[in-house]
């Protein structure tokens, strides 16, 4: 096939784009052409703080369009992401925010809201508010992830669950100072939620570092299971409601992180290993499998590992690191996250990778599995190596997600010193297999 290719590779970002950061990315499964990715702007301009992008392509990445998250009260957003339900319906979640802290302002504000569109991301509704706080900017709202139940056999199948952090105060080490979990669902599409509910038992500290509980992610199961991790001083912490999100049952700690969640990277403004948890709802062997991503420094080096259930979370297994190399190789792995193709059930991972001492330079590597996580492949993403800019934030994520071997990837590099861009990478596989498929040229030849 003359012009084919083996990934595209795309720069969604305007070069305008104030910092962009933060992406996560959601394949359409009623179109897998229909692909949304969401990112943060990491400043103002004109003295306003900028709106978020929601970046879209209705052609399999060939094309993307820029709209603009709207931003009404003019304060910072940030903490995006993005999820396709299954009747095709896109939800975007964020924080809005001004005065946290010892940043306390005159105008406070502290607030969760979600954003649907039913158009394929053309358009999109008024954001709703989970939780919102006026004049207040304690309690403070962190951190959201929105996902749905796209299981066919859920009794609860569309619904929509978001679940977060609270500080009683952002940033405070006042040690009666307290961060839990809160949890929130739509059984309507998005046109309203339930009552926040806290969800954690055991609480952590409002430092937001690795003695803080966050992180928290939501996985919906083949019946409609909602299983929630998060990383804490304890490690990682599973959580289930077997009624939609009426009830939760106690803690059960998966696994240690050890060196906590929070790293330093050197380069990096900052780092986490937050954990990201999936299930397999397709047809494969390994359906029903919970799958968890992390990082930490068990071995001595930040690692993403990979654990996973079969018993619905009584039981997990030994750690893989998805890196399939030898350990202790003197690469440190960051900035991972996981997503598990609901068609074919592969586990696909995507990390940064560069050396700890002395160079600097960056990878972005895939990692993808289809025995039910216990070995990976890796795949080198086509980027030319880059350097982060301490001095520029970009954020403490990327995104991945997968449908039908189709594989594609929202990231963070750096073109230049001063120029951080998002960029997607999309892979398609022979459905079940480490089989790459060559893509059709980017234009027609």
């Amino acid at each position: 096939m003359a012009g084919a290719q083996s990934q595209r590779i795309a720069r969604i970002s305007a070069p305008d784009d104030i910092n962009p950061g933060e992406a996560s990315i959601a394949i359409n499964p009623k179109n897998s052409d229909n692909i949304i990715v969401v990112s943060q702007q990491f400043g103002n301009k004109n003295g306003a703080y900028a709106d978020n992008r929601q970046y879209v392509t209705t052609d399999g990445g060939r094309a993307w369009r820029t709209i603009e998250a709207p931003n009404p009260r003019g304060v910072k957003q940030g903490d995006d992401s993005v999820a396709f339900s299954g009747d095709g319906v896109a939800y975007h979640a964020y924080i809005s925010f001004d005065g946290v802290s010892k940043f306390h302002l005159k105008r406070s504000y502290s607030a969760v809201l979600v954003s649907s569109s039913r158009d394929s991301g053309a358009s999109w509704e008024d954001p709703v508010p989970l939780i919102e706080h006026i004049n207040s900017a304690s309690p403070f709202e962190d951190k959201p992830y929105v996902v749905t139940d796209n299981a066919v056999t859920s009794p609860y199948k569309n619904n929509v669950y978001v679940a977060w952090t609270r500080f009683d105060d952002y940033g405070s080490a006042d040690p009666q100072c307290r961060s839990h979990i809160y949890f929130s669902r739509s059984s309507d599409s998005g046109r309203s939620f339930s009552a926040p509910v806290r969800i954690s038992k055991e609480p952590g500290d409002c430092v937001d570092n690795s003695n803080t509980v966050e992180g928290a992610f939501v996985a919906t199961g083949v019946h409609g299971e909602i299983y929630v991790v998060w990383s804490g001083p304890r490690g990682l912490v599973f959580v289930k409601s077997l009624d939609g999100g009426l009830t939760f049952g106690g803690e059960r700690v998966i696994t240690q992180t050890p060196g906590g969640w929070a790293f330093k990277v050197r380069g990096l403004r900052r780092a986490n290993g937050m954990p990201i948890a999936k299930v397999d709802c397709s047809n494969s062997p390994y359906r029903g499998t919970i799958y968890v991503n992390w990082l930490d420094r068990r071995n001595g080096e930040l690692t993403a590992y990979v654990t996973s259930s079969k018993d619905g979370g009584e039981t997990w297994s030994v750690p893989v690191p998805v890196k399939d190399d030898r350990p202790r190789n003197g690469m440190e792995q960051f900035d991972t996250w996981m997503a598990v193709d609901s068609v074919d059930g592969g586990v696909n991972v995507i990390f940064y990778e560069r050396p700890d001492q002395p160079a600097s330079t960056t990878n972005l590597i895939l990692a993808r599995s289809v025995d039910g996580a216990r070995t990976f492949k890796n795949y080198r993403i086509d980027l030319k190596p880059f350097d982060f800019n301490p001095e520029i934030f970009i954020g403490d994520y990327n995104g991945i997600d997968a449908y039908g071997g189709l594989v594609a990837a929202a990231f963070e590099h750096f073109p230049s010193d001063r120029d951080p861009a998002i960029s997607v990478a999309i892979i398609q596989f022979e459905a079940g297999t480490e089989n790459i498929i060559a893509l059709q040229p980017q234009r027609p030849e």
